[in-house]
């Protein structure tokens, strides 16, 4: 299985997902079974690290994003993916716009197909740094509830 996690500039929220997926693949033994990346649907970052905000709140709990960097959607993303989460309806609209005619991949909200009851992970870029620990609070219970659903899938 090969995991897609996408927000608007791949520094705040899908590198949190993608972060917190990789840890918890390991812990579940799955690490080897399924693959994770993140991407942005815009290309303002492309290159960077994720935001110094987000590196702090997710070191505080374990998770190491410093390696990563922010990267667009590609279109060959639609096929070497089978699942691209977005993290929110607006990103969701964009993929499904971007997405080329043949493309394999599923596309959702990644809350949703985590069986939250909201749909939307909130973009922290603009608040403080509670809004921060909500997306972490979020991505955490979204990937351990995708962890159980991938299990039965594996």
């Amino acid at each position: 299985m090969r995991l897609l996690f996408v927000c608007l500039g791949n520094i705040c929220r899908s590198p949190t997902a993608e972060a917190v997926m990789r840890h918890k693949l390991q812990l579940a033994g799955l690490a080897g079974q399924v693959q994770v990346d993140s991407a942005g649907t815009a290309a303002w970052h492309v290159g960077k690290a994720p935001d110094p905000r987000t590196c702090a709140a997710a070191e505080q709990r374990g998770y190491r994003l410093h390696d990563l960097r922010a990267r667009p959607v590609r279109e060959a993303d639609f096929g070497q993916f089978e699942l691209i989460l977005a993290m929110d309806r607006d990103n969701l609209r964009q993929l499904q716009q971007l997405r080329p005619r043949e493309a394999t991949a599923e596309l959702d909200l990644f809350l949703r197909r985590g069986g939250l009851r909201e749909h939307e992970v909130p973009d922290p870029y603009y608040g403080g740094a509670e809004g921060f620990e909500r997306v972490l609070d979020m991505v955490e219970l979204a990937c351990d509830r995708l962890i159980e659903q991938l299990r039965e899938g594996l």
